[in-house]
């Protein structure tokens, strides 16, 4: 029986990618359908996809399948149609494939098995996941964007939607997917007579979105078919104009792809124009924020005076202080107290 995940150590394969002398090419797909046996399914599935040596973050579930991945250039065909014949439900299953690309998105396989491939928190057994809104092509969404009676629903966290954005578009001010959901409902409540075009990266969670606005009574809803990405590589392909302006936050080595030159974030420790996410290099605190150049060398790439110095402390030591900490979501908060409190090293997470 061959060995069914990864071990050995992230280090040694980071080294081995970065090694590798064919160029990868980055995709994301995902497919809600029914999986009566996921453990099954993604044993299976892992056994095809490491003998086509591909790295990725693929979490399966009995409601379908959502994976981030990279593949030698020379092997993306043949993981195409092993994913084709994988299922009978991902038979012509659409690849987003990367738009900003370098490659070195990941270094592993992980394959997990999930309650839900997106933590949604929906427990009401009414609601059906299938009823969704209409899916929408480039140029139907750029004459939404142009509709007045439209509204465009961002159903990303605000970390993402902080570096980019379709113009206008309405925030869910969360970090989590099962947060917004409700949120979206209240916040539209009375604009139910409106056209209400949700979107995200790739599409799995506006998907889910459209069919619970309409489960909550939302009739005139719409989402972006394969989300930013395929949004932004079709209106290119047209030579259309992109209504999408900044960066389009990815989950993975990269942290964004861009989509127009546009910066309209800040860094969040001096207010410089900045849209480069990065974590704070001292392990104990790993918060994912903002920074731009002067402030990664200023403060050593953390996030605060706190974890400077903690980061040039003898590890012993910088053990010892973490242990039992509480580092909450490890997302940078918005709020100009907070960002004040960090960077005078009293914020209390900190401690």
């Amino acid at each position: 029986m061959p060995v069914l995940h990864n071990r050995v150590s992230n280090q040694e394969l980071r080294a081995r990618m970065l090694a590798e002398s064919e160029p990868r090419t980055t995709a994301s797909f995902y497919r809600y359908f029914t999986l009566s046996d996921p453990q099954g399914f993604r044993d299976e599935l892992y056994r095809t996809l490491t003998a086509l040596q591909v790295f990725g973050r693929i979490y399966i579930a009995a409601e379908g399948i959502n994976a981030q991945i990279s593949v030698p250039q020379s092997r993306f065909n043949a993981m195409r149609e092993a994913l084709y014949a994988a299922h009978p439900q991902l038979d012509g299953l659409r690849l987003n494939v990367a738009l900003d690309d370098d490659g070195k998105s990941f270094w592993v396989l992980r394959m997990k098995v999930r309650p839900r491939i997106v933590a949604d928190g929906i427990d009401d057994p009414t609601f059906n996941p299938a009823n969704v809104g209409r899916y929408l092509k480039a140029e139907e969404v750029n004459a939404l964007a142009d509709d007045p009676q439209a509204l465009f629903v961002d159903m990303r966290n605000h970390y993402e939607y902080e570096v980019g954005h379709f113009d206008q578009a309405i925030e869910i001010p969360s970090d989590t997917f099962r947060e917004q959901l409700p949120m979206a409902v209240e916040m539209l409540q009375h604009d139910k007579d409106k056209k209400i075009v949700m979107y995200c990266t790739g599409g799995i969670r506006c998907e889910k979105a459209s069919a619970w606005m309409r489960h909550n009574g939302f009739n005139n809803v719409y989402h972006v078919e394969g989300g930013i990405i395929e949004y932004a590589r079709r209106a290119r392909e047209q030579g259309l104009p992109l209504k999408f302006t900044g960066k389009n936050f990815v989950f993975d080595e990269r942290l964004g792809e861009r989509i127009t030159p546009d910066i309209i974030a800040h860094c969040h420790q001096c207010g410089a124009p900045c849209d480069s996410h990065t974590n704070c290099r001292n392990q104990g605190c790993h918060l994912l924020f903002i920074q731009c150049p002067v402030c990664a060398e200023h403060y050593a790439g953390c996030c605060s005076v706190t974890c400077q110095e903690e980061l040039s402390l003898p590890l012993s030591e910088q053990r010892a202080r973490r242990a039992g900490r509480e580092n909450g979501m490890k997302i940078f908060n918005k709020s100009r107290e907070r960002l004040q409190m960090t960077l005078t090293g009293d914020d209390p997470a900190q401690e």
